[in-house]
């Protein structure tokens, strides 16, 4: 009896199902499809054999690659392998990708099969799966599945930014539309500025160069032989230039009014910008033709190029377009209306506007129309698959093109087409080592150049923490500096110290031998001994000397001190020294009664 297996793939993990012993045909009863709507019913149909989940949203993203790629991921392998049953020929799995229905049974070698009561199956337990595996919301599961889409598209949509024909199809369709709306706003240039100076329409073709000449010109009586110079300037012909002056002294125009003038003139500057726009961008699409498809670009040219990539959709759907589809690209209403007319089909459609064509004869259009083709799905898939892009093939291709094109003139066989590819391969290897040694060159100096940075940066962040507090310090011994230096230079200038700089002690000490002085003069007095007190008198000279010379040796810290205190010690000396006085004048006179 073979037993039916299901394989289902979530967001989670794998999840492997085994059916009850019921018949095929009663599951496709419309009863039966009702069941799978209701989980008891649903419950007696399908059994849980086993669950897998996902290490990590990493891992669940591989295995989803791998699975919509029809490729057998290791995890899927170890798992099928691990609970289904050794007896292969009895096993019959259900999937809902041919795919890789068809990548298991050739690897694995289990039965696959898909559609039909499959799909009722995984229909049922999409919906229950939450009740299928313990421990799931359904909350979780959306999540999970939300999550893991998200992460699913993103790796779909990553390109490299270098190869991005978006931009291309977007330029050439804004090409295509400026050169619209420039012929059109010069028409109306042209018709306005002419009832003024219908003469110039005939002398300039240039939609551009007329604007330009119509804005420089303005009112056309003002224009005289000054003004020529810079009007061959401007038309780069100096008969054009001549025929100009001569045509506006003798012009049957109206005249005009300022403000009208100014108008015209803002108009065609207008005109004038978008011209100048219209060739940066053509500038703009050929840098990016050469960098997106160089072969294609190189053989048909960058307009032509451009036109196929954009009615193609993208540069991988036009590298899948055989020839027959690439010669006829853009003739689609022609090629219809052949078919429903039973007439004529087209020989060409975009590729028409090559110079190849036009440069053909008119009995060789249709032949050399479809060599070109082949030759343009070659260098699209050249560009499309390639590695490292270059114009070699291209320019090889174009070789062919032109040997072909003589071929039809002159009757000269042209080269095989495996000559000319050997030569392309060989300068292909070339071309492609010296841009990988120029990417590499470009990659170090980058490295270096990162490397350096972050360098300076390391450095730079552990000065400023060392560096912070030795400034600190520095900043607050710098003032504390400057005050000592203008302490010691100040005595330095005057060559003298002054004298109230003195330590208090001392002249505690001088302020106590005058005290001492009096009571021993007065004793003296009683005594009658007055020629000792001269004797103490010229005794006591020499000892403020010596005092003097200690104030003089008195360190600057101590200076400081005698400052902030020499108020304090001024007063009391003054009152002792007047006392003193006193007594001396009262002395004298009891020696003179005596």
């Amino acid at each position: 009896m073979v037993l039916l297996h299901v394989l289902f793939e979530h967001a989670v993990g794998y999840t492997l199902l085994a059916l009850k012993e019921v018949e095929e045909i009663s599951l496709l009863q419309p009863q039966v499809e009702e069941s799978v709507l209701n989980l008891g019913k649903f419950h007696n149909i399908v059994r849980l054999v086993a669950f897998c989940p996902f290490a990590s949203s990493q891992v669940a993203l591989e295995n989803v690659n791998a699975v919509s790629e029809g490729i057998v991921h290791e995890d899927l392998r170890l798992f099928l392998e691990t609970y289904l049953p050794t007896k292969k020929k009895k096993v019959l799995l259900g999937v809902g990708d041919p795919k890789i229905g068809a990548a298991i049974q050739e690897e694995l070698g289990y039965n696959c099969q898909t559609g039909g009561v499959i799909a009722e199956i995984l229909r049922g337990v999409r919906l229950h799966f939450h009740n299928l595996v313990k421990g799931l919301t359904d909350v979780s599961a959306c999540k999970a599945q939300l999550g893991l889409g998200h992460s699913y598209s993103r790796a779909k949509v990553k390109f490299n930014v270098n190869r991005v024909d978006n931009m291309i199809i977007q330029s050439i369709s804004l090409l295509d539309q400026l050169d619209k709306d420039i012929n059109t706003f010069s028409m109306r240039v042209r018709e306005w500025y002419g009832y003024h100076f219908p003469e110039l329409v005939k002398i300039i073709n240039d939609n551009a160069t007329y604007c330009r000449v119509a804005q420089f010109i303005g009112n056309r009586k003002e224009l005289n032989e000054e003004k020529l110079e810079e009007l061959e300037e401007l038309t780069m012909d100096g008969a054009k230039a001549k025929a100009i002056l001569d045509a506006s002294r003798s012009s049957m125009g109206m005249d005009i009014s300022a403000i009208d003038l100014i108008n015209i003139e803002s108009f065609s500057s207008r005109v004038v910008s978008l011209s100048e726009y219209r060739q940066s961008l053509h500038t703009y699409l050929r840098s990016k033709m050469s960098q997106v498809a160089p072969s294609l670009s190189a053989l048909i040219g960058e307009a032509v190029g451009a036109r196929l990539i954009a009615h193609a959709g993208s540069l991988t759907n036009l590298a899948k377009y055989p020839a027959s589809t690439v010669q006829i690209l853009g003739a689609e209403k022609a090629l219809f209306r052949a078919l429903k007319t039973r007439g004529n089909t087209p020989k060409y459609g975009l590729i028409f506007h090559s110079t190849f064509i036009g440069r053909a004869a008119a009995k060789n259009k249709g032949r050399i129309s479809r060599y070109l083709a082949n030759k343009c799905s070659i260098a699209s898939r050249i560009d499309c698959f390639s590695e490292v892009p270059t114009s070699v093939f291209g320019e090889k291709l174009r070789e062919q093109v032109e040997e072909r094109l003589s071929f039809y003139e002159t009757g000269v066989i042209p080269r095989k087409n495996l000559e000319v590819m050997k030569e392309a391969m060989v300068q292909a290897e070339e071309a492609a080592a010296e841009i990988t040694r120029k990417l590499e060159k470009q990659e170090k100096k980058r490295l270096k150049k990162e490397k350096k940075r972050l360098a300076a940066i390391a450095l730079a962040s552990p000065e400023n923490s060392s560096s912070t507090p030795e400034e600190c310090e520095e900043t607050n011994e710098k003032p504390k500096k400057k005050k000592k230096q203008k302490l010691q230079e100040t005595p330095q200038e005057n060559g003298t110290e002054d004298p109230p700089v003195s330590l208090p002690k001392p002249k505690k000490r001088k302020s106590f031998s005058k005290e001492e002085f009096v009571n021993n003069d007065l004793e003296t007095a009683n005594n009658g001994n007055l020629p000792k007190r001269k004797k103490s008198l010229t005794k006591q000279e020499p000892v403020s000397e010596p005092e003097e010379a200690t104030n003089r040796s008195v360190p600057k810290k101590k200076r400081k001190l005698s400052l902030k205190e020499e108020p304090l010690s001024s007063g009391p000396e003054e009152a002792v020294s007047n006392k003193s006085s006193k007594k001396k004048k009262k002395l004298q006179k009891l020696a003179q009664e005596d």
